[in-house]
């Protein structure tokens, strides 16, 4: 059984986390778990994490490391440090600071095209306002939010806020 991640809730549905039979490089044991996401830090380990290290937050204090950003002042700290030390993240092609709403971090469902995003209008409503922000027109914001790929490019990760439950939406691509 993996440890609780409350902004992550399932790492192995979203690839975060898999089986395996590795040690962990931070406590030395083989826990049949390993974290395939990024590491951010000077002194990276030398191998890969298993998901108990990084939910007790051995891993960022052992190796100086950090599993995703959040942008300064957005949330309490607490909330800052469960995200950035204690969290498994995933592979994205921009650097972005995890969403915030309601004053706390948001959940992390996973990656989203726009047949899954379809359900959620409040986190198309979202990546609307975000395309709008960097100057698009609406014809091709439509476009972009049509040729969204759960599994290519370009793609959308799906979040959902811990309070009030708005579903968000955060759009990669290169």
């Amino acid at each position: 059984m993996l440890p609780p991640f409350p902004y992550h809730p399932d790492p192995v549905a979203t690839g975060a986390v898999t089986t395996a039979d590795e040690s962990c490089a931070c406590c030395g044991h083989d826990q049949g778990w390993i974290y395939t996401g990024p590491v951010y830090g000077e002194e990276e380990p030398d191998g890969r994490l298993c998901p108990y290290c990084i939910a007790s937050g051995t891993a960022a204090k052992r190796h100086g490391v950090f599993f995703n950003e959040v942008e300064a002042g957005e949330l309490p700290d607490e909330a800052a440090r469960q995200i950035c030390e204690r969290t498994p993240g995933f592979v994205t092609w921009q650097d972005w600071g995890w969403p915030e709403h309601c004053g706390d971090g948001a959940v992390f469902l996973g990656a989203a095209g726009a047949r899954e995003l379809r359900p959620h209008p409040d986190a198309l409503d979202d990546l609307r306002g975000r395309c709008t922000e960097w100057g698009w027109e609406a014809e091709p914001v439509e476009r972009f939010l049509a040729a969204l790929d759960k599994n290519g490019q370009p793609t959308a990760y799906l979040f959902r806020c811990r309070v009030c439950g708005t579903h968000l939406a955060r759009a990669d691509f290169t």
